[in-house]
């Protein structure tokens, strides 16, 4: 049978939750109700107690309640959540994730969606979907749904809503029922999928390393260092979607060090390490940190080499220090991979504008970064070249293609 999980608070939902329980029931599927609510008592019956989910995120109901902290409280529930969903999963009961609620109920719900793999059908209904999602999104594929009025009883707004959601639910759960979902992520054609980091500074380099593992008989997918892009590459990579990743572009880590707006959070740069997954690192993009527009920098960074990049971006030079920092952090991170690893060192510059020439070209600041790089990996697995070219020379980007297509042959062979 396909089953549906409904998760969320069944003391302030509990009328809602109900009619689309019966609802889905005359769709054909299975349900699970998942109980994340705490003070109140629950309106109907769950299959997995409100008890049983805070036990999943290591507290005691009876704690929380007493405590009286409705902060604490969410967390909790939310962490139990994402457990109690994926022991769902595990264990075959999980097609397809359904939830309704406002702030409260949508952070609940979205943490322990955003841990289900991708392709699982994941379905937010909420008053909070007319805003900002990113928070309750992330870099995952939840399908969020405005509810037009608060989610408080059934009328005759609500009803059609809720109707919608259980029958695209209940649809889109039926047919991931029926993949096959133990067959290897494989793009157009069967060809094994790979993982490209770029931004427009890098694009050339990039280009050239996409067309030739597409040569190789690759799918490339290119991944924007827009900090969504670069936790969305991080997500895939951790779910084993990927033959090999090619992450030439790190800009996201000198945003998370020095403040900018397109930071991808301290996270980056780990997800393939962890899964063992091959990867052949560069350094693009490094000589620069991303901020809004000319007039929202901070004052400090006025004399830092700024660039105008387009109306919404500037950017600045990062320092010698700063450059120093980051090779140390890539290192940090490359250390710790399980799967092969190298690094490929374009020592003429790092990005358009770091070419000779151009204005962020900073000898200084490279030897910084690639000194502290170099001495952060010695003794390390992960294996460090250096070319004699910029991060745009086609002959890098293709040379680091077929270094990535050397690490994925050593697997498949070693396999």
């Amino acid at each position: 049978m396909t089953n549906v999980v409904l998760v969320g608070t069944l003391d302030t939902k509990g009328v809602e939750y109900g009619w689309l329980r019966e609802r889905l029931l005359r769709a054909g599927v299975e349900v699970v109700t998942v109980d994340t609510g705490v003070m109140g008592e629950p309106r109907v019956a769950a299959d997995v107690p409100r008890e049983a989910v805070a036990r999943a995120a290591g507290t005691d109901l009876s704690a929380l309640r007493a405590a009286g902290d409705r902060g604490a409280a969410v967390t909790a529930m939310a962490r139990g959540a994402e457990a109690t969903l994926l022991r769902l999963h595990a264990e075959g009961r999980l097609d397809g994730v359904l939830a309704i609620g406002g702030s409260g109920g949508t952070s609940i719900a979205t943490r322990a969606m955003q841990a289900l793999p991708l392709g699982v059908p994941k379905l937010m209904v909420s008053s909070m979907a007319s805003g900002n999602v990113a928070p309750y999104v992330g870099s995952s594929d939840i399908t969020m749904m405005y509810s037009v009025v608060d989610i408080a009883g059934i009328n005759s707004v609500s009803e059609p809503i809720l109707a919608n959601a259980a029958a695209a639910v209940a649809a889109m759960a039926r047919a991931h029922a029926r993949m096959d979902h133990h067959r290897p992520v494989l793009g157009a054609g069967g060809r094994p999928l790979v993982a490209a980091s770029m931004a427009g500074v890098t694009t050339a380099g990039v280009d050239a390393a996409r067309e030739r593992l597409t040569e190789l008989g690759y799918e490339v997918l290119v991944f924007h260092v827009s900090g969504t892009g670069g936790r969305t590459l991080e997500t895939l990579a951790g779910q084993g979607a990927f033959a090999g990743v090619l992450d030439l572009t790190l800009s996201e880590l000198a945003d998370d060090l020095c403040g900018g707006i397109l930071t991808a959070g301290p996270d980056r740069l780990s997800a393939a390490g962890r899964a063992g997954v091959p990867q052949v690192v560069s350094l693009g993009a490094l000589d620069m940190v991303k901020f809004g527009p000319l007039e929202s920098l901070p004052r400090h960074v006025l004399d830092r080499g700024v660039h105008v990049h387009n109306p919404s971006i500037t950017v600045i030079r990062t320092t010698p220090d700063e450059c120093a920092e980051l090779g140390r952090r890539v290192a940090a991170k490359l250390r710790a991979a399980t799967g092969p690893t190298a690094v490929c060192v374009p020592l003429r510059g790092l990005s358009t504008l770091g070419a000779p020439g151009g204005p962020y070209h900073d000898p200084r600041a490279d030897r910084a970064l690639f000194s502290a790089l170099r001495e952060g990996l010695r003794g390390s697995a992960a294996r460090l070249y250096d070319y004699d070219t910029h991060i745009n020379d086609p002959a890098f980007g293709r040379a680091a293609a077929e270094r990535l297509h050397t690490l994925i042959g050593s697997v498949s062979a070693a396999a």
